[in-house]
C-alpha cells in the first residue's frame, strides 16, 4: 500500500535535467517525464511514482526508500549504488534496466518482466521476485538471501557469483541458467543430492 502523500508534482517535464542532493518526502509524482534525467545523490522517501517515465535516466548513489512505482517505464534506466529498500513496483516496464551495486532489499518485484535486465553486485535480500520473468537476465554477484523466487522463470539467466544459499531450485524454471561450480554444488544439495568428490 502506498504511503499518504503531502505534495503532488503533476505532468512536469524533468527530462534532460540534472539534479543533485535533492530531498523529497511523501511526494506524489504523477505523469512526470524523467527521460534522460541525471540524478546524483538525491533522496526520495515514501514517495509514489505513478505513470512516470524513467527511460534512459541515470541515478547514482540515490535513495528511493519505501517508495511505490505504479505503471512506470524504466526502459534502459541505470541505477548505480542506489538504495531502493522496501520499494514496490506494480505494472511497470523494465526493458534493458541496469542495476549496478546498491541495496534493493525488501523490494516488491513480484511478477515483474525483467527479461534482459541486469543486476550486478546488488543486494536483493528478502526481495519479492515471485513469478518474475528473468529469462536471459543477469543476476551476477547478487545477494539473494531470503529472496522469494517461487514461480520465477530463470531460463538462460546468468546467476554466476550470486548467493543461492536460500534458493529452492524446485520452485523455479532453471533451463539453461548459467551458474558457477560452487553454485552447482549448492543447487545440487538443495535438490537433495549427495555431492561427493
Amino acid at each position: 500500500m502506498a504511503h499518504p502523500t503531502e505534495k503532488t508534482v503533476w505532468s512536469t517535464d524533468w527530462d534532460t535535467l540534472e539534479i543533485s542532493g535533492e530531498s523529497h518526502f511523501r511526494v506524489l509524482f504523477q505523469d512526470v517525464d524523467m527521460t534522460e534525467l541525471v540524478d546524483r545523490g538525491s533522496s526520495f522517501e515514501e514517495c509514489h511514482f505513478s505513470n512516470v517515465r524513467f527511460n534512459v535516466s541515470e541515478h547514482t548513489d540515490a535513495s528511493f526508500l519505501n517508495c511505490t512505482f505504479t505503471r512506470c517505464s524504466l526502459f534502459d534506466a541505470t541505477f548505480t549504488g542506489c538504495r531502493l529498500i522496501g520499494s514496490v513496483f506494480d505494472g511497470c516496464t523494465y526493458g534493458l534496466l541496469k542495476v549496478e551495486g546498491g541495496d534493493w532489499s525488501y523490494t516488491g518485484l513480484a511478477g515483474a518482466d525483467l527479461r534482459g535486465c541486469s543486476f550486478d553486485g546488488t543486494r536483493l535480500r528478502e526481495a519479492d521476485l515471485a513469478g518474475s520473468r528473468l529469462e536471459r537476465a543477469e543476476l551476477r554477484r547478487a545477494d539473494l538471501t531470503g529472496a522469494s523466487l517461487r514461480g520465477a522463470d530463470l531460463t538462460k539467466c546468468d546467476l554466476r557469483g550470486s548467493d543461492l544459499s536460500t534458493f529452492d531450485p524446485r520452485t523455479v524454471t532453471l533451463a539453461g541458467a548459467i551458474i558457477d561450480p560452487f553454485q552447482a554444488t549448492v543447487v545440487a544439495t538443495a535438490m537433495g543430492l549427495d555431492v561427493r568428490a
